[in-house]
């Protein structure tokens, strides 16, 4: 199974709905006192979520070789890529 494929499987597991690739998007983001953080962040389309059209993925590879993924879903105030990051790394999300 491919990075993007284990993506969407952890969108469609934990949101509970239908996921459909729709991009990616490089981010780079600052934070006071924190690491900066830049990455590609994956956009999916949502079906049958009933708060959010859309979700922001990414993730990374763990000690042990698997991945830590994160989503975040696009209901306010995350309304972009960068801004599901954002709020990502203030809430210590995975």
């Amino acid at each position: 199974m491919d990075y993007l494929e284990e993506l969407e499987n952890v969108v469609v597991k934990r949101h509970g709905c239908e996921a459909a690739f729709a991009g990616g998007v490089q981010v780079s983001e600052s934070f006071t006192g924190k690491m900066p953080w830049f990455g590609n962040v994956i956009v999916f389309d949502l079906k049958g979520h009933p708060q959010a059209r859309r979700c922001y993925a990414w993730g990374h590879r763990t000690s042990q070789g698997g991945w830590e993924m994160t989503t975040v879903l696009e209901v306010p105030p995350v309304d972009s890529p960068p801004a599901a990051v954002r709020a990502a790394v203030a809430s210590g999300l995975r």
